[in-house]
């Protein structure tokens, strides 16, 4: 992937080399799974319709008959911690990284502005080994997460070596940008009301969890590929090949064969590998949220 260098700093609060910290009370985000990570947040059962209205009036500026769209009126970014720590200007990793999550960012402020609405920039939380979170631990094992309780992305990068090594992705920069987007697609799911919703209709409907985790989990895989569209000017070959095997490898029937040499579909709380890479795929091709309708 091409970028720019010297673009997006100021939208990392780099915590590398700080240690671990005390950590934050419960809250639940929305992490990549890892095995033996921290489970991520409880997902009810949904209503299709309620995410249908969201996304729909969300792309057309519509207001469905005078009412607001939930979690987008005064939603700021939680605390603006200053970056700092390790960031590296003249590192290729902390150049490309820093360059995703501004272009990720950017995309989805002019897709708010269109429909009328504020985008909540937010941070990305860059640490190592372990660091402190309103939603829980975070640590390596945790694995990329984002946080509604603080509206921020955590990301410790050693991540991506262990999706190579253990699980066989091929790796790259646009890997990388792939987990960075839809870590932000649960931001906006977030700024949407469609997690709150999520989480009241969890408390309604237990059973429905697992189900509808994957169900917002895929919906992010999605909105991931729909900012992957924008950015096909800065794509070189190979880069969709990097975030459909970084998708692929993150799938729940992939990591229980690794890990219990069985697979349970039941237990799913991301999706198949088959389900990630053709979402992404769906939003990668047409561009457009409204194809992002994974409850449908």
């Amino acid at each position: 992937m091409k970028w720019k260098r010297n673009t997006g700093f100021d939208q990392i609060e780099d915590r590398r080399g700080q240690g671990g910290g005390a950590l934050g009370g419960g809250g639940g985000g929305f992490p990549i799974p890892i095995p033996g990570g921290k489970a991520g947040g409880g997902l009810g059962s949904i209503i299709v319709v309620v995410v249908l209205f969201l996304l729909f009036n969300f792309v057309t500026g519509g207001d469905g008959g005078g009412g607001s769209i939930p979690g987008l009126g005064g939603l700021g970014g939680g605390a603006a911690a200053e970056p700092g720590g390790t960031l590296n200007p003249q590192g290729d990793t902390d150049e490309q990284l820093a360059y995703v999550v501004s272009s990720v960012q950017a995309f989805w402020a002019a897709t708010f502005q269109r429909a009328g609405k504020d985008y909540p920039e937010t941070k990305l939380v860059l640490f190592d080994q372990a660091t402190s979170s309103p939603c829980g631990q975070a640590s390596a094992a945790t694995g990329p997460f984002y946080c509604p309780a603080d509206q921020k992305v955590y990301l410790e990068l050693g991540f991506f070596d262990e999706l190579k090594s253990r699980f066989g992705a091929k790796g790259g920069d646009f890997a990388m940008a792939y987990v960075v987007a839809h870590e932000f697609g649960h931001h906006v799911q977030n700024a949407l009301g469609i997690s709150e919703q999520a989480q009241q209709q969890a408390q309604a409907d237990p059973s429905q969890e697992k189900a509808i985790s994957v169900k917002v989990e895929l919906q992010a895989d999605c909105l991931a590929g729909v900012w992957a569209h924008s950015a096909k000017s800065d794509l070189e070959p190979g880069d969709i090949d990097e975030a459909l095997s970084a998708a692929s490898a993150v799938g729940d029937d992939r990591i229980q064969e690794s890990t219990t040499g069985r697979i349970e579909p039941e237990a799913w709380t991301h999706g198949s590998a088959e389900q990630r890479t053709q979402w992404f795929t769906t939003g990668y091709s047409s561009g457009d949220v409204n194809a992002c309708d994974t409850f449908a």
